[in-house]
Formats: structure tokens, sequence, C-alpha cells
């Protein structure tokens, strides 16, 4: 996992592990990585670690099984998109909409251009 600078390592950590579970590394109900685990493999403290996991909790994307570690809940996937979402019309899109008005672009010309987008092979 590449450290970013702007932001704190176990957002970081947990934006990490939001990915994998969008990406289906980690499916519903599944055991993730042990704190330990995950530690020794972004090479940082297991407190740290431990703060990503609790993020991650408080925010219902896993949970705690006392003894066995922390799983995937079943919601995950439709919580974290949502999330995402409300950060995307609250940070970016703003920003994106700014540059539009700036650049006087057309709703035309930006339909036409995210219609191209979705069409061209990835």
């Amino acid at each position: 996992m590449a450290i970013n600078n702007n932001a704190p390592i176990y957002l970081q950590i947990a934006d990490a592990l939001m990915d994998d579970i969008l990406a289906g590394r980690y499916r519903a109900d599944s055991r993730m990585p042990s704190v330990r685990e995950q530690a020794a493999n972004c090479q940082v403290n297991a407190n740290t670690v431990l703060r990503a996991f609790e993020q991650l909790e408080r925010n219902g994307i896993i949970y705690n099984k006392r003894g066995l570690g922390y799983f995937v809940s079943s919601e995950a996937p439709a919580i974290i998109k949502e999330q995402r979402r409300r950060d995307f019309y609250s940070g970016e899109l703003n920003y994106f909409f700014g540059r539009l008005k700036q650049l006087e672009v057309s709703l035309e010309s930006l339909a036409d251009e995210y219609r191209n987008y979705l069409s061209s092979p990835k």
C-alpha cells in the first residue's frame, strides 16, 4: 500500500479495505485479515490497523465476532457506495461543476463527452 501524506494512515487503510470489498476480494460474512496480518501487510503498527477496523465497524462495513475476528457485513458494498457517493457530491462534483462553469462547457457537450466515455472500451 502506498502511503499518501495528505490523509491519516488509518483512513488510508480503511479506504483500501473498502476498495477490496467493492472489488470482491472480501465478500459478505467472510473473515477479514486479522489486525496483526493487516499490520504486517501494510507495514504499520497494529494499533493503526485497529483504528481502521474500528472506523469500518462504526460505519457498519465490518463487524467483530469476539474471539474470531472481523467479518464483512452483508450491507458493506451498499454502505461504501453510498458513503463514496456523498463524498463525491460534496467534494469532487462541486469542483468539477466550478470548472465547467469557468470553461463555459455546455450541458450538451458534457453529455456527449460522457456518452463517448461510457461507450469506449476500457
